[in-house]
């Protein structure tokens, strides 16, 4: 199996819009183990 031809994109807190998802409703779809921890945090951000 060979990697050639794949990038990741890696994305900092710099790169983020705190304001876009305020006053908006945010679905969390498709979570592991860890989901509902990141969809209580964020609520709660």
């Amino acid at each position: 199996m060979s990697n050639e031809g794949l990038k990741a994109t890696f994305f900092e807190e710099r790169d983020a819009n705190p304001e876009l998802p305020k006053g908006r409703r945010v679905a969390i779809i498709g979570f592991g183990s860890q989901g509902h921890a990141h969809a209580l945090n964020l609520r709660d951000s």
